[in-house]
């Protein structure tokens, strides 16, 4: 397997996402950039293309009703976001105006899961649920500056609604070289191992490199899935991995019930298929208070350290 794990190199994804788009804009008209007050990604392209860009301030519902108006004309509208306000405060607008008619609006919103500091107001701990639970939604979780750059690329000729959840953004590790190649709808294998795999997306598949390459030293072999496709899940990936490995671990910066963990389970039940062990790593049925990213996944037990120390209770 080729290795594509730099892991020594930053960029910003909202840089790199701002960039796209605007490229992108420049070689076709259809595509416009909408935001809800949302500074970020946005500069570039309002400069370049002001009659194709509109920010309806504070105003969530609105700038989906807007884009949802577009796509009917035959636009590809872009919106960038925060993930909290983009989830929850026009979740109604995105199921009735976009999905129910599959239009190809895509979301692109950052501060997903324990990231950024809010507090509990302004986490994204249920956005996958919630838009996974949406008909015709793709939903997808990027895992770095590269693999976001490719999945918005591909929406160009991609059928319906789709949305990408990234953190803050400002500064993110780069796991793949530029020449990996990733296809929405399935998973990525950063790393084979036959002992048991991980199965992670967004913020975790770092977390998860790491993990890795500490079992490693103890001889344990962790293969490890960027599952950045969340819904539609590459079930052929899951069960190829249950049968080979035998052991699951699903790490999400999400609630536990309803996300990446919950559509592994079903995929498994739903195919008649046992493994040794399955466990869940991310955010527990709680309203988290403040803190850092990591000061919070070492609090609620869902960082390298707590995973570590559960691969130890099985090896």
């Amino acid at each position: 397997m080729k290795k594509s794990i730099t892991m020594d190199e930053f960029n910003s994804s909202r840089s790199v996402i701002g960039d796209t788009i605007e490229s992108l804009g420049d070689k076709d008209e259809r595509v416009w950039l909408l935001t809800p007050d949302i500074g970020w990604g946005c500069k570039g392209f309002q400069k370049k293309h002001p009659d194709r860009f509109i920010d309806t301030g504070i105003s969530e519902q609105c700038v989906v009703g807007i884009s949802a108006g577009l796509a009917y004309e035959g636009k590809v509208p872009f919106i960038i976001g925060m993930m909290p306000f983009m989830s929850m405060r026009a979740l109604e607008q995105v199921r009735t105006d976009v999905c129910y008619p599959n239009l190809p609006v895509r979301i692109i919103a950052n501060y997903s899961g324990l990231t950024g500091n809010g507090g509990s107001t302004h986490y994204a701990m249920e956005d996958m649920a919630l838009y996974s639970s949406l008909v015709n939604m793709t939903v997808c979780a990027a895992s770095d500056p590269v693999q976001v750059h490719q999945i918005i690329e591909q929406s160009m000729d991609y059928e319906g609604p789709l949305s990408i959840r990234i953190d803050p953004g400002k500064k993110n590790r780069i796991l793949y070289d530029d020449d990996v190649k990733f296809t929405i709808g399935k998973g990525h294998v950063l790393r084979d191992g036959k002992d048991i795999t991980i199965i992670a997306c967004g913020e975790m598949v770092g977390h998860a490199l790491k993990v890795g390459q500490k079992a490693e030293k103890k001889g344990i072999d962790v293969r490890i899935i960027d599952m950045f496709t969340v819904k539609p899940l590459d079930e052929e990936l899951v069960l190829k991995a249950a049968e080979e490995t035998s052991r699951i671990i699903v790490w999400e910066d999400h609630l536990m019930k309803n996300g990446l963990a919950s559509a592994v389970a079903d995929t498994l039940m739903n195919h008649g298929t046992s493994v040794k062990s399955f466990k869940r790593f991310g955010i527990p049925q709680v309203y988290p208070g403040f803190g850092s990213a990591e000061e919070l996944y070492h609090f609620f037990h869902y960082d390298v350290e707590a995973v570590m120390t559960y691969l130890d209770t099985l090896f």
